[in-house]
């Protein structure tokens, strides 16, 4: 219960920061900031299979530039209502995945990960040939802001609030279902598969329904991304998107849901900073990495998370202790050890 309390005033925190960011920051920094909760959604969709079920993916993009095609051809062609374009992108997303999931979870260990690179990148070879459709490597410019009955969010203000939202959902639902005997169970099986399985769990079906979960929220961050750039290119499917969400994961700490948050800080602030000064963003954040392998192997999270706790503990300090006055030996006994 204290937990469950914590975590509601944590995100009330982080929604008033939200609103008094959106007030405070720039429109550039507004645009960076919604790219970075954008991409800490998605990286958080992947964590639930690499920290919590032990699947590593490398083709979790295919969720994200899918449901973003989905959002712009929904949204030029049929209709710019934001309830609607996001819930049918992640729904045509969502059935993909009855597929994509069922092909991949044939395989295990390194072949897990080739085979997702695979399906993925058969996903984006269609992307990139069926220019009729998706505008081949020009992509699919064009998509609107979304709409919201009467309003428009149009401005990087108003955007970057919606964002939040959905991204203070997104972890309060992920963080809901980890914590669940549900969550428990894959964590189980992260550990041992075998010994799951024999304890009578159908492990298949819980990597399988994990895997759904996983796609749905990361098709909700290729819809905002859609709306954000305005554009939708095979970009958003290729391996090296799948590459820097495993990046975010493995930065900040795979297996905490929190820490994802903070990897796709690190990893779109290198990307934004670093590239203003050179091509070499990439070299950059690969030495990044490797830092924090060799200092930080559980990621950046969880040493951070452990220091705040530390402190805390010692601020409280140990509680002194109460006096209490011993009375007095009666007569002919003697108080101690020897008699």
């Amino acid at each position: 219960m204290r937990g469950s309390t914590k975590a509601i005033l944590g995100g009330l925190a982080f929604c008033v920061l939200l609103v008094i960011l959106s007030r405070a920051l720039s429109s550039y920094y507004l645009v960076l900031s919604t790219r970075i909760l954008i991409f800490a959604i998605f990286a958080m969709s992947l964590d639930l299979l690499v920290g919590y079920t032990g699947r590593s993916s490398l083709g979790h993009a295919a969720f994200f530039g899918f449901s973003g095609y989905a959002t712009g051809l929904f949204a030029l062609k049929v209709s710019n209502n934001l309830i609607l374009t996001i819930g049918a992108a992640v729904l045509v997303t969502f059935l993909m995945a009855l597929i994509f999931s069922a092909l991949a979870l044939r395989a295990r260990g390194v072949y897990f990960l080739m085979l997702t690179l695979a399906l993925s990148q058969v996903i984006w070879g269609i992307a990139f040939e069926w220019r009729a459709l998706t505008g081949g490597d020009d992509g699919l410019p064009g998509v609107p802001r979304p709409v919201i009955g009467p309003y428009h969010l149009t401005d990087s203000s108003s955007f970057f609030l919606f964002t939040g939202g959905m991204f203070v959902i997104s972890a309060a639902i992920l963080l809901l279902i980890v914590r669940s005997p549900f969550g428990l169970t894959l964590q189980g099986i992260r550990e041992s598969a075998s010994r799951m399985s024999a304890l009578g769990y159908n492990v298949w079906l819980h990597e399988y329904l994990a895997f759904l979960i996983s796609a749905i929220f990361a098709g909700a961050a290729g819809s905002l991304l859609a709306y954000q750039n305005g554009i939708v290119s095979p970009t958003q499917l290729f391996v090296v998107s799948s590459a820097e969400a495993l990046l975010m994961v493995i930065l900040g700490g795979a297996g905490t849901m929190i820490g994802p948050f903070f990897g796709s800080v690190v990893v779109v602030l290198l990307e934004y900073l670093v590239s203003q000064h050179t091509e070499r963003w990439v070299t950059a954040l690969g030495i990044i990495y490797i830092m924090v392998v060799v200092g930080a192997p559980r990621g950046i999270y969880p040493p951070m998370r452990d220091f705040v706790i530390r402190r805390l503990r010692r601020g409280k300090g140990p509680k002194a202790a109460v006096s209490v006055p011993l009375p007095e030996p009666a007569p002919g006994i003697t108080m101690g050890a020897d008699t």
